[in-house]
């Protein structure tokens, strides 16, 4: 298939920053004194916006979501030190699509501030014609983002695929009716990816040129 458009997830697909998220969400739980949620729980939240994320995992603080989400952004940016760095082949596989005239964008559950951030930090944000965040669109696995991006492009959803590593990113391009292409290096293993019926699933980013081109 040649796609013309590809819409990419950012966090455990571009940028593996899934050990930091985890960390970031653990010391919310301890500053605010509630038990921490094991690692595989804690992972698989990821994706959703961030008060909503934080709402599911402690859905006894659900009320305080706000409050919750203000103090991850704080402690995301200024406390914690795990470092996150670009998966291996990511601007060599983006720069690689773009030369051949492919969209590129991103849907992400990540803030707008977040997101631009670490767009510019990583050098990547001239590759992204479009992008979306939480701050702009109904959470994941709302086929919101996609949908806005379809349009702001003019591109048609048989035109388009999903790359992620979250089932919560199979369950978005599903119900965007998109093709999705799953990823072993972030949150979800192979199986559970499956369950959703991507069109490839990949272990490392390279490997999505044989998919793409």
């Amino acid at each position: 298939m040649d796609y013309k458009l590809v819409i990419f997830d950012w966090d455990g697909t571009v940028m593996d920053t899934v050990p930091k998220i985890v960390n970031t969400i653990n010391l919310v739980a301890d500053q605010y004194g509630f038990s921490r949620e094991s690692e595989e729980k804690t992972k698989s939240i990821i994706g959703l916006s961030l008060e909503h994320a934080l709402a599911t995992l402690f859905p006894a603080q659900a009320k305080r979501s706000a409050e919750l989400a203000a103090a991850y952004k704080t402690i995301y940016r200024d406390v914690d030190r795990t470092p996150t760095e670009l998966f291996n082949g990511v601007e060599q596989v983006i720069k690689q699509l773009s030369e051949n005239n492919i969209k590129l964008a991103v849907a992400t559950g990540k803030s707008r501030q977040g997101l631009d951030r670490l767009l510019n930090e990583s050098g990547l944000a001239h590759y992204f014609v479009c992008t979306r965040t939480a701050d702009e669109a109904q959470s994941k696995p709302s086929p919101d983002m996609i949908q806005q991006i379809l349009t702001e492009l003019d591109v048609a959803p048989q035109e388009t695929v999903m790359i992620g590593d979250t089932t919560i990113d199979m369950d978005m391009a599903s119900q965007a009716g998109v093709a999705a292409i799953g990823v072993t290096f972030g949150v979800a293993n192979a199986t559970e990816l499956q369950a959703f019926s991507p069109v490839h699933i990949v272990d490392e980013f390279d490997q999505l040129l044989t998919c793409l081109l």
